[in-house]
């Protein structure tokens, strides 16, 4: 190994944690521009540019493993692609690079609640090399006994252990699902057992990331999403503490066969968080628009604010940032 290789057993610069932020935020502006003007492609593709953009300043020499899809796909940032300011000149720490450049696309294009930019870095081999496939998923937040909730019980269990290890009754707590037709089931058996929901439109990163900020008012995450998607939340879960899940659910034989040239052999495997993101991770999220945990980008006369999260699991600190971007001396439209 290369003194600028990182393993996922390897400590990864903590400066580097701004350098994210920076790029989450580049994106967030660019996809703002088109919050609620029913475009969502065009708004996803000024996220990718943006993000692609900033990237080239982060003094890594990176490779998208969890990206937006294949190289022929573009402008997205392409599974395999390479990033950062040493990516084609090496020298570099290496690093693989996980990214949603807005999770939300449809959210930001109809103007609503939670839509973001999303960022995780990782060693070498840290995180699940996921296709892009559905991934059943269940999450809670930290301070909970080791296996609480288990992909494979039924909800029910799920709820009244949970409430039991919290020490609140089932009909305190609060069930996060993708708003969608196969979540039915889980819906009824959720309103059943007599807890209360919050459905979402989109977004399951935020999902998940919100079972472990109390502000939220999560407390479990559950159902069917996408696996990049799940990849991503297990990151942040990794630095802010929590307990996830993740199955993958092919629909297909060639959804098989391409999960097996991505190194997936167990095509029915239940993933724990460790498996999901391993060793030293980063996370950075920017809101796009205004939810529990972050608020959206705000435009001034000459300028715009952001909101932002970035985390390390290494040292379990979370930060808040707010910026102030003042276009006149720095323009990026």
């Amino acid at each position: 190994m290369s003194e600028t290789e990182a393993k996922p057993g390897v400590q990864i610069d903590r400066n580097l944690a701004l350098e994210l932020v920076r790029v989450t935020e580049a994106a967030a502006l660019a996809a703002s521009r088109f919050v609620g003007r029913g475009d969502k492609n065009a708004a996803d593709a000024a996220a990718v540019e943006a993000m692609r953009a900033a990237f080239d300043s982060v003094a890594i020499d990176g490779t998208v493993v969890i990206g937006e899809g294949e190289m022929d796909e573009a402008p997205m940032l392409y599974i395999g692609e390479k990033v950062g300011l040493y990516a084609r000149s090496g020298g570099g720490m290496r690093a693989d690079i996980a990214v949603d450049p807005l999770e939300g696309t449809s959210i930001t294009a109809k103007g609503g609640p939670n839509a973001m930019a999303v960022v995780a870095l990782a060693g070498r081999g840290g995180f699940l090399h996921a296709p892009d496939v559905y991934m059943d998923k269940i999450a809670v937040g930290p301070g909970l006994p080791p296996g609480v909730v288990d992909l494979d019980r039924d909800p029910a269990e799920n709820l009244q252990a949970l409430a039991a290890a919290k020490g609140v009754a089932v009909g305190d707590l609060t069930v996060c699902l993708l708003d969608r037709d196969r979540h039915r089931d889980m819906v009824k058996a959720c309103r059943t057992a007599g807890a209360r929901l919050m459905l979402i439109p989109d977004g399951d990163v935020f999902g998940v990331l919100a079972v472990a900020q109390p502000e939220a008012g999560v407390d479990m995450y559950l159902g069917w999403g996408g696996a990049p998607e799940g990849v991503l939340a297990a990151a942040a879960l990794r630095c802010i503490g929590g307990q996830m899940q993740g199955r993958l659910m092919f629909e297909d034989e060639a959804q098989v066969a391409r999960a097996n040239e991505m190194g997936i052999t167990e095509a029915s495997r239940k993933y724990g968080l460790e498996e999901l993101a391993s060793g030293d991770v980063m996370f950075a999220a920017t809101g796009v628009t205004t939810g529990p945990l972050l608020r959206g980008v705000r435009f001034f006369a000459g300028g715009a604010t952001t909101h932002s999260i970035v985390m390390r699991s290494k040292s379990g600190t979370v930060r808040f940032v707010e910026g102030h971007h003042n276009f006149r001396v720095k323009p990026i439209f």
